[in-house]
């Protein structure tokens, strides 16, 4: 059982950076995919970013790429986004995902998100 709890969300201006957070739960911590998604109001949930393993490769979505990174840090089972150069379509709720097998849409654990609002 993993639990996740992000932070780090608020309300930015255009063009500032974020770094969002995630602390999770669980003595198999190292051993998880972990990734960050997305739901923008309307809109489906998107896939961000995601780390598959302890030092496995990280993958990010063409929609960020360039802009967002994602590190972990396993001793202290944190997993980061840093967020770059915000625009007012990045405002959504952002969700932790984690799960025993790889990086997909339908991870098995997730957070409850945190509110970024970008004004323009």
């Amino acid at each position: 059982q993993v639990q996740l709890v992000e932070s780090g969300g608020g309300l930015v201006q255009a063009g500032d950076s974020l770094r969002l957070s995630c602390a999770a739960s669980g003595r198999a911590f190292v051993t998880y995919a972990m990734g960050w998604f997305r739901q923008a109001p309307g809109k489906e949930r998107e896939g961000l970013s995601c780390i598959s393993g302890p030092e496995g490769s990280t993958y990010y979505s063409g929609s960020v790429k360039g802009r967002v990174t994602l590190s972990r840090d396993n001793a202290k089972n944190m997993v980061y986004l840093q967020m770059n150069s915000l625009e007012p379509e990045d405002t959504a709720v952002y969700y932790c995902a984690a799960d025993i097998t790889s990086c997909h849409r339908e991870m098995k654990y997730w957070g409850k998100g945190t509110l970024v609002t970008v004004s323009s």
